[in-house]
């Protein structure tokens, strides 16, 4: 399978009283993850949007194993876990500056209609899209 990765230094602001990362922002990092995952497909979200299509999270999950620090360099390691054309689950590994697990985790999406929130087919209206999630799970880029 593709695996994107995306590197980021973890701020002042991300972290709690205990000067570790405060949890929810985990998931803001799984959502830069997976938006250069995309990228690295070769798709921007962005221009989605403009056709009037959203991608809602409908399940999410995260497993906290050792915590990141202000100032320690995180690695998002993103890929495709699941996808059947409609729904797609994102797997994701947060690892510290040393290469330890600090987190796993996944999020569920469909693709919906912004006016009416109504599912579509990402196999149906993105062919392209459907195409490189197929590869990119299967086989890797």
């Amino acid at each position: 399978m593709f695996i994107s990765t995306r590197e980021l230094e973890v701020r002042y602001a991300e972290t709690d009283q205990m000067g570790v990362v405060y949890h929810a922002n985990y998931l803001v990092w799984m959502e830069l993850g997976r938006t250069k995952l995309i990228q690295d497909l070769g798709f921007n979200y962005a221009e989605m949007e403009k056709d009037g299509i959203l991608s809602p999270v409908i399940d999410i999950q995260a497993s906290y194993k050792k915590p990141l620090r202000y100032g320690e360099t995180a690695t998002i390691q993103t890929w495709i876990e699941e996808y059947d054309g409609f729904r797609v689950t994102y797997g994701y590994t947060i690892l510290s500056p040393n290469e330890e697990i600090a987190v796993t985790g996944w999020s569920k999406h469909v693709c919906v209609k912004k006016e009416s929130f109504r599912p579509i087919s990402v196999k149906r209206s993105y062919p392209n899209w459907h195409e490189a999630y197929e590869k990119a799970k299967k086989q890797g880029m």
